[in-house]
């Protein structure tokens, strides 16, 4: 399977876990993993009003939803190292400490809409809990936070145009790499032209 720049490879005993071993390239597999997380989105509809959105627990409920059709370990933290993502080992500290971290920006007002959707979503793809689905998981989580907890409009992430190779794609991974040295400010501009 080709990876573009910016995507997670995938080892052979994550690749055993794809439910559909036809599957070849890494088009049809956005396009397996896309109706999968429509079908998430469905169950997510009904989940808005949960309390407890800001929990490990819901985090790993919500990729599960988002992607058992397709994969047997969905809603499994991963048990690799990656090209990113801190050791397997620690996820559900990183987890943890983005969690309570998320809860006093809220509680505070730290920060503004887009700047909390940039830091936020920021620190979960850099986590990098699962092996597959971590961007398109971070983006929804982000936005079940915005309207779940702070009751504000989603981000206009671009949809799958992110998850294939174009100019938007270029600059999403640009600012997620500038946010990786404390450069906050292109990943919140790109969230704000959303």
């Amino acid at each position: 399977m080709e990876y573009i720049d910016g995507t997670t490879q995938l080892d052979p005993d994550e690749m055993e876990g794809l439910k559909f071993p036809h599957i070849q390239t890494r088009g049809e597999l956005n396009e397996l993993e896309q109706h999968n997380i429509q079908q998430g989105y469905k169950w997510l509809a009904n989940q808005r009003k949960h309390k407890d959105l800001l929990t490990e627990a819901f985090i790993i409920t919500l990729h599960k939803q988002m992607l058992v059709q397709v994969w047997s370990w969905a809603g499994s933290f991963r048990r690799t190292e990656k090209n990113i993502g801190v050791d397997p080992l620690v996820i559900g500290v990183e987890l943890h400490k983005l969690l309570d971290d998320a809860k006093y920006w809220v509680e505070h007002g730290t920060y503004g809409r887009e700047e909390f959707a940039a830091r936020f979503h920021h620190r979960l793809v850099k986590i990098h809990p699962f092996a597959n689905g971590n961007g398109r998981h971070a983006r929804i989580m982000t936005d079940v936070i915005l309207e779940g907890v702070l009751e504000e409009l989603p981000i206009k992430w671009g949809g799958v145009t992110l998850d294939v190779e174009g100019e938007r794609r270029q600059n999403y991974i640009n600012a997620l790499r500038a946010a990786d040295d404390n450069n906050y400010q292109p990943l919140i501009d790109f969230v704000s032209a959303g």
